[in-house]
């Protein structure tokens, strides 16, 4: 199987976009956008989401006891590109406010889960971080989509009514 074609197939799966904050040992925190962001279990309430073994942040979320976990909303796309690289003062210009364990939380979200991480799992070339959310906010919105490499949104269909 060849790495492009077996990327490209996943590609077709549309996934929410997510921006991951923690502080580092220092006090300093940081962030992460990433769309690899999942419910695990309602009793405990678990998620779980993974970071790239070759990630310039991952000794940092590594080694993390605690994250929270931004759902974006579709107006949000900039913020998630702003947290595709690593920059100095990342909160600098976004709306935030300090929740549990000092961590800087964005105050523009969809969903916001403050969380203590209780697992990390092996998951070839990414670390898979299980984490019990401890604080959840929740807000009316259409959701950022990520699908076949690009940004996407939800269309309204006033027909389709159903649920899963």
């Amino acid at each position: 199987m060849e790495q492009k074609e077996f990327r490209k197939a996943l590609g077709s799966y549309a996934t929410g976009v997510t921006v991951i904050t923690t502080v580092n040992d220092d006090g300093d925190s940081i962030g992460i956008t990433a769309n690899s962001f999942s419910s695990l279990s309602l009793d405990p309430p678990l998620v779980l989401w993974s970071i790239a073994k070759s990630s310039s942040r991952f000794r940092l979320f590594e080694c993390a006891g605690a994250c929270a976990i931004h759902v974006l909303s579709s107006a949000q796309e900039a913020v998630s590109k702003h947290f595709t690289t690593v920059r100095e003062k990342q909160f600098e210009d976004l709306g935030h406010e300090k929740g549990n364990n000092n961590i800087l939380l964005l105050t523009d979200y969809l969903a916001r889960f403050q969380c203590t991480v209780v697992e990390r799992y092996e998951g070839g070339d990414h670390s898979i971080i299980v984490c019990r959310v401890d604080e959840m906010r929740a807000k009316q919105g259409r959701p950022l989509l990520f699908a076949e490499g690009r940004y996407q949104s939800l269309s309204e269909n006033p027909d389709h009514k159903g649920s899963l």
